[in-house]
């Protein structure tokens, strides 16, 4: 998901007092990227349109990607491109639908081009791309000999090359305003085995990915980190419960889970410090950076960072 700056692109920093204003006056805080061009990058959809169609009630302008656009989702998931884009548009938004399937490089590539025809930059890229649940496989935790080997296509075909490549095309962009945010979302719990070999081995690679990618951004002002939402309801995880988010409190398991707001509201704290430098190649759990920043989930509720 790309967001088009509507004035000429200036350094991160400046526009922090107007982020941390947002963030003071505003019940839902995920106003940072109004004047940035930023981008979302999501096989898996269910998890980043609440950020999307925040951003948009912002005022941003918003490029939505997905690898279908109208009618069925390419794995019949709820929600899609264009629903989003509506809901973004109802709340007096700008947002245009793209196709893009981020494991196809032409895709990613074109996308970017084409931002930088469109808006001739970009500031902050989330990247969220996945793959795992296209298996439909059982996932539930087994000696990982017991799994097929197309969890490693999955994970990091699908997951893990794919947020290589859109940092690969997107970074010398974003380089050319020599500002800016990257973040990847993943899981970790003090280095506690993740419960199933191919989810534990992807997402350690996602962590040393921010790290490296942090080291070879250092030179420059754009920072690189990952974060840790910890058990979200997404549209998926209400649908496996057979429940909604009316109604998600009924089920006990849901208890400990956060809404998708949650980490968007984290991604608006960080954008919005002046030394988010500090943080670069760091791996933070949602949970820590609503203490730190002094934000909540929809519901009021300060979530703890998800134990295993």
């Amino acid at each position: 998901m790309a967001i088009r700056i509507k004035a000429d692109p200036l350094p991160l920093g400046l526009y922090t007092k107007k982020i941390r204003h947002l963030l003071q006056n505003t019940t839902v805080h995920l106003s940072l990227l109004v004047f940035f061009c930023d981008i979302f990058t999501s096989l898996l959809r269910h998890r980043s349109a609440l950020w999307r169609n925040e951003l948009g009630k912002a005022g941003a302008v918003v490029y939505v990607t997905g690898r279908s656009l109208r009618g069925a989702t390419t794995n019949g998931f709820p929600g899609s491109v264009d629903e989003t884009v509506r809901e973004i548009i109802n709340h007096g938004g700008e947002a245009y639908a793209c196709r893009c399937d981020h494991t196809c490089d032409e895709d990613t590539q074109a996308l970017i081009e084409r931002i930088r025809q469109e808006q001739g930059c970009l500031h902050i890229l989330a990247n969220n791309v996945w793959g795992l649940h296209d298996l439909g496989t059982d996932l539930q935790p087994k000696p990982f000999w017991q799994y097929p080997l197309q969890l490693w296509n999955a994970t990091f075909q699908n997951g893990v090359r794919s947020q290589i490549a859109i940092n690969h095309y997107a970074i010398p962009l974003m380089l050319e305003a020599n500002s800016g945010l990257i973040v990847h979302t993943t899981f970790c719990d003090q280095n506690k085995y993740l419960g199933t070999f191919y989810y534990d081995l992807a997402k350690n690679a996602i962590n040393r990915l921010v790290f490296g990618l942090a080291h070879d951004l250092e030179p420059t002002k754009i920072t690189a980190l990952a974060v840790s939402p910890g058990w979200m309801r997404t549209e998926l995880v209400l649908r496996n419960f057979n429940t909604d988010e009316d109604h998600w409190q009924e089920v006990e398991a849901l208890k400990r889970t956060a809404s998708p707001y949650y980490v968007g509201r984290a991604v608006s704290a960080l954008a919005g410090d002046e030394e988010v430098h500090l943080k670069n190649g760091q791996v933070l759990q949602v949970g820590n950076l609503a203490r730190e920043y002094g934000f909540t989930d929809v519901d009021g509720r300060l979530i703890s960072p998800f134990l295993i």
